[in-house]
């Protein structure tokens, strides 16, 4: 299979992806409504805190990302994600939608700058920190830098990061390894590369 080939989308990785997403959509709107009042009352006490929540609404990018190994897997999922989410409901509005844009960039970017060749546990915890850096970084910018100052923005931030690293890039890797020997991933390229000889990539 040629470089060229191995990275173009074919029909089942859409269809795999659309699901995935459908799925994780699903789990964020859970998310948010089992954890909106826990994150309100953060939000009051000790704001800078809160993107400890947020590390969950990254699974989908970072997921998407290492399943289906191709350019623009990991936003395509993460946005998709977000817009089912929004579409079903959820406390924070179409707002969302933009949240998954930009976080699905960050777990893009990880990939793209590997060369979408590179699928290991430091690719995933990579990708998830940095979707974890762009949502706690635009969500500072464009909803709290009335209510926050620049040290309790640093804060906010890094704990994205860290959210994004444990619940995201952690996570992702470990359903990734869960899935593998059940054989469901062997139509897609993350599956595919368990049946190569121990010297393939």
């Amino acid at each position: 299979m040629s470089k060229n080939s191995a990275l173009t989308w074919r029909v089942n990785d859409i269809v795999v992806a659309s699901v995935l997403a459908v799925a994780c959509g699903l789990l964020y709107w859970f998310w948010s409504a089992i954890g909106y009042d826990a994150l309100k009352a953060t939000l009051i006490l000790a704001p800078e805190f809160a993107s400890l929540f947020g590390g969950v609404w990254l699974l989908a990018g970072v997921l998407g990302g290492l399943l289906i190994r191709k350019p623009g897997a990991a936003l395509y999922t993460e946005l998709l994600a977000a817009i089912i989410s929004a579409l079903i409901g959820t406390h924070y509005s179409a707002a969302v939608v933009l949240s998954g844009l930009i976080q699905g960039l960050g777990a893009e970017l990880v990939f793209a700058l590997f060369l979408y060749k590179v699928w290991n546990l430091g690719s995933s915890l990579a990708s998830g920190a940095v979707a974890g850096l762009f949502m706690g970084a635009s969500e500072f910018i464009i909803y709290y830098a009335g209510e926050m100052t620049p040290d309790k923005g640093l804060v906010y931030t890094v704990c994205g990061v860290v959210s994004g690293l444990f619940f995201a890039g952690l996570l992702a890797w470990l359903l990734q390894r869960a899935l593998l020997p059940t054989g469901v991933l062997d139509s897609l390229a993350s599956g595919r590369s368990r049946l190569k000889p121990r010297g393939g990539r």
